[in-house]
């Protein structure tokens, strides 16, 4: 990874017409249809023309794994999966062992990611001790620690008790920081399998229904308008769910929501074929909820795409599926998921995809030098992608340590040709440098 200049020529910024951007070290210093040579001199060409250039990717879920689950993921070969992917920061969920719950294993974290270089790595604190839900961790010492932390999750494991989660909300806003939830009732979801409708019924796997996210979204939702804070709703994957975070919209309330690629592509009738990669947390739900999650991307009532990246080794993946691990990996095939599923579709343009997937993530972490315009005088956190190429998915072929992809063999569109991280070009004609 080398700084110095690059010119990026003829490439459609935000999907609009094709202009040239100048970095100049980790800034960009020009962008224009009409830029010089000369201001440009002993520049790093690249040939864009065609390609799309968006600000670098932020994700608000991922899965590092790091410490204590290295044989799954870390946090160096998690960021170099990340910026395949278009990613120049992350946001690394709190569920490792030890748990993440206090200063000092964020400061770990948020320094294994420093040193791996290949994107910003802002640690999730853990809202409760051990993600046992019983007492809150310290979250005013992990916020002051030199990690920053704004976001807090038992993501894994619902905030299950109405006090702990007013708790959380009201200590929180004191330094403007977010807990954003996974939303699921776990005694209605015991020994749950899947999704509850036709399929698992069909199938005779116990279901998981709808209601136990809803029923949280509802109760926090209303917690946070009453403490008067913010609550983000993780993996958010029903029709009903969409409809409470739209209400909770309408009257102003400090909430938000994200979908994964995952929940905009699959359905549950995959199940069906009792492959294990298909297990996930929450549940692949019904083509009506697919369809409504993406009306509601597309429409702003959920605010973001987050990857929930889930890597497991194979041993956890390839086994029963009652005794399979729940999740899928998801960095390196995030942005052709979104582009197959909202702009091949009509339903979300380039400058959406900015928005939904770096814009508004950025926004919701509070997370400084990610998620800005494409112009001069900004940090030079950039993807560029080829929104023409056609590929067929090999996960032998991942920067992550995991393979449990649910994609293995579909073709998906676009791939990212390069990754710029303050500058240093990350990835380069598809390939990491």
């Amino acid at each position: 990874m080398t700084t110095g200049k690059t010119l990026i020529r003829g490439a459609r910024v935000l999907g609009g017409e094709p202009q040239d951007v100048i970095i100049v070290d980790e800034t960009i210093t020009a962008v224009g249809s009409d830029l010089t040579v000369s201001s440009a001199e002993g520049a790093t060409v690249i040939d864009a023309q065609g390609q799309v250039l968006l600000p670098g990717l932020v994700d608000l879920h991922t899965h590092l794994r790091e410490p204590g689950r290295e044989d799954s993921e870390t946090v160096l070969t998690g960021t170099r999966a990340a910026a395949v992917g278009g990613y120049t920061a992350v946001h690394a969920m709190a569920n490792t062992f030890p748990v993440a719950d206090t200063a000092g294993v964020v400061e770990q974290v948020w320094r294994l990611g420093r040193e791996s270089g290949y994107c910003d790595v802002q640690p999730v604190g853990a809202v409760t001790v051990g993600l046992e839900g019983k007492k809150l961790a310290e979250l005013g010492a992990m916020h002051d620690s030199a990690a920053g932390v704004r976001v807090f999750s038992d993501d894994g494991k619902c905030v299950d008790d109405a006090v702990i989660m007013r708790r959380a909300l009201e200590y929180v806003k004191a330094f403007d920081g977010v807990i954003a939830q996974h939303a699921q009732e776990p005694r209605l979801t015991e020994g749950a399998q899947m999704n509850e409708g036709i399929v698992s019924a069909e199938l005779g796997l116990r279901g998981w229904p709808a209601v136990a996210e809803e029923s949280i979204i509802a109760r926090d939702v209303l917690l946070a308008a009453h403490v008067g804070s913010r609550v983000h709703i993780c993996h958010l994957s029903t029709a009903g769910s969409v409809e409470l975070v739209r209400w909770a919209k309408s009257k102003g309330w400090n909430v938000t929501a994200e979908v994964t690629p995952h929940h905009l592509l699959l359905t549950d009738e995959l199940v069906r074929s009792y492959n294990p990669v298909y297990k996930v947390n929450p549940p692949l739900r019904t083509e009506a909820d697919v369809m409504a999650l993406r009306e509601a991307l597309a429409d702003g009532t959920i605010d973001c795409v987050a990857t929930d990246h889930a890597p497991h080794p194979h041993e956890d993946k390839d086994c029963e599926w009652a005794a399979a691990a729940m999740g899928m990996v998801g960095l390196e095939t995030a942005l052709s998921v979104v582009q197959h599923t909202m702009v091949d579709t009509g339903l979300l343009d380039w400058s959406g995809v900015a928005d939904r997937m770096s814009f508004r993530p950025a926004a919701i972490g509070r997370l400084g030098g990610h998620g800005r315009p494409i112009a001069a005088g900004e940090p030079a956190n950039l993807t560029l992608v080829d929104p023409a190429y056609r590929g067929v998915v090999n996960p032998a072929g991942f920067a992550s340590r995991s393979r449990n992809t649910p994609y293995q063999g579909l073709e998906l569109p676009g791939q990212v040709t390069a990754t710029f991280l303050r500058g240093k070009a990350t990835v380069m004609d598809g390939k990491l440098t």
